[in-house]
């Protein structure tokens, strides 16, 4: 490191702290402890999340998580277009910021760029719900096991994440209908 210019070093270290500072906990955020990795494994639908550009006008939106050999975890995101009828997806890799115990990982979709996906809150009997914070208050999703969640728990989860700080008016509830276009077709009018 003693041959690289100071100008290389000065990116160097911007650049470490730009990518490390995307995987923070927002302030007051408390990750669920015990968590079960396995338990959590498998297909999550997003019920509500907070408007953001890479999943912006999507529908249908689910996260598949799967173990891998290596201890991290595999991160499968899909959602349906409608404007332009088609499936997008983002496959990631996410590894624990602490111990596995603790709902607390970082997720890599573009190395080396990684976000904060924290579980504040879990329906700790039956894993069939979730409430996730990313690296700041502007990411925000709800998902469950299943394409819809009663409004009771709806609503105590958006209650739990307004007492958070999160701006919960902004919330996009997801719809999860057949999409109305064939893929490679154009939408319905």
């Amino acid at each position: 490191m003693k041959d690289l210019p100071k100008e290389a070093l000065l990116i160097l270290l911007l650049l470490t702290v730009l990518v490390s500072g995307c995987t923070g906990i927002p302030k007051g955020v408390e990750p669920v402890r015990p968590f079960d990795v396995q338990r959590y494994e498998g297909e999550w639908f997003e019920i509500m999340r907070l408007d953001h550009s890479f999943e912006r006008g999507l529908t249908n939106v689910t996260a598949t998580y799967t173990l891998r050999s290596d201890e991290s975890v595999g991160v499968l995101n899909k959602g349906f277009d409608r404007k332009n009828c088609r499936w997008k997806e983002a496959d990631g890799r996410a590894v624990f910021q602490g111990t596995p115990d603790t709902a607390s990982l970082s997720v890599t979709f573009f190395w080396p760029f990684a976000g904060g996906y924290h579980v504040a809150a879990l329906d700790q009997q039956d894993y069939s719900w979730a409430l996730i914070a990313g690296p700041s208050r502007n990411y925000l999703w709800i998902l469950a096991r299943q394409p819809d969640l009663s409004a009771d728990i709806r609503n105590r989860l958006v209650d739990q994440a307004r007492s958070l700080g999160f701006p919960v008016d902004d919330l996009i509830l997801v719809d999860h209908g057949k999409p109305d276009c064939a893929p490679g077709q154009p939408p319905a009018k």
